[in-house]
C-alpha cells in the first residue's frame, strides 16, 4: 500500500527499489503463518476451549516451545497480526494538507480492506472469538494500549500535538476502543452487515459525536 501521487513515466532502471524482507524473516512470517493457519483450523474443527498449544505444534509441523516463542498465549495467535505498523506507516503517508478526519477516514477503511476482505472468515473467527471467550477479550483489551500508544504518535505527527498530551491520548485511545466495540457489534450481529460501513459509522461518531435527537 502507497500513498497515491501524481502520475509519471518511468522506466525500470529509475525506479526505487525497495528491499524485501530477508531470508531469515520470510522464515519467521511463514512460521507465524503455520501457527496462525494451524490455530484457526483446529478452532473451527474442534472450539477454542480443547485446542492446546502441542495440537497447534503438531498441526503446524513446529515444536511447542516454538509457538510459545511466537506467540506467548494462545489467545495472541487469535489476536496477533501484521496490520498494526503498516496502518501506522500509511496514516504517515497521507498528504500533509489532507484535513485529518479524510485521512483517518481513509486509513480505517484500509484496515478493513488489509484485515478483513483479505481473508474474511479468519475475521470472523476472530471477531467471534472476542464475544464468545473472556479470554480472547481480555487479552484483546490489554493489547490496546500497545496499539494506542503507536497511534499517539502517529497523531501527534499527523496533527502537531504532544504524543504525551490528555488530548491525544485520550483521542487515540477512543479509535481503538471504538474499533473494538465495532468488531464486537459486528459479531454479536452475525456479521451480517457490512463491516465497511460500520467503520464508517464509528469513525463519524468520533468525528462529530453522538447524532441528536429521536429517531
Amino acid at each position: 500500500m502507497r500513498p497515491m501521487t501524481a502520475a509519471r513515466t518511468s522506466t525500470p532502471a529509475d525506479r526505487p527499489r525497495t528491499p524485501g524482507p530477508g531470508l531469515r524473516e520470510r522464515k519467521k512470517i511463514k512460521t507465524r503463518e503455520a501457527i496462525r493457519t494451524a490455530t484457526y483450523a483446529l478452532i473451527r474443527e474442534q472450539g477454542y476451549d480443547t485446542t492446546t498449544i502441542d495440537q497447534i505444534a503438531e498441526r503446524a509441523e513446529v515444536s511447542p516451545s516454538t509457538v510459545f516463542r511466537y506467540f506467548p498465549t494462545k489467545e495472541d495467535i487469535v489476536l496477533t497480526d501484521e496490520y498494526d505498523q503498516v496502518l501506522l506507516e500509511e496514516l504517515r503517508a497521507r498528504p500533509a494538507d489532507e484535513p485529518w478526519p479524510d485521512a483517518l477516514r481513509w486509513v480505517m477503511r484500509e484496515a478493513v480492506r488489509t484485515g478483513v476482505e483479505e481473508d474474511v472468515e479468519v475475521a470472523r473467527l476472530r471477531t467471534r472469538l472476542m464475544v464468545q471467550v473472556p479470554a480472547v477479550r481480555s487479552r484483546m483489551m490489554e493489547s490496546m494500549s500497545v496499539t494506542g500508544r503507536l497511534l499517539c504518535t502517529a497523531i501527534a505527527e499527523r496533527t502537531g500535538g504532544d504524543p504525551d498530551s490528555l488530548e491525544v491520548r485520550v483521542y487515540a485511545m477512543s479509535l481503538i476502543g471504538g474499533l473494538m466495540e465495532t468488531s464486537l457489534y459486528w459479531a454479536e450481529n452475525g456479521h451480517r452487515d457490512d463491516f465497511e460501513t460500520l467503520v464508517d459509522r464509528t469513525v463519524t461518531v468520533l468525528e462529530h459525536g453522538l447524532p441528536t435527537g429521536k429517531h
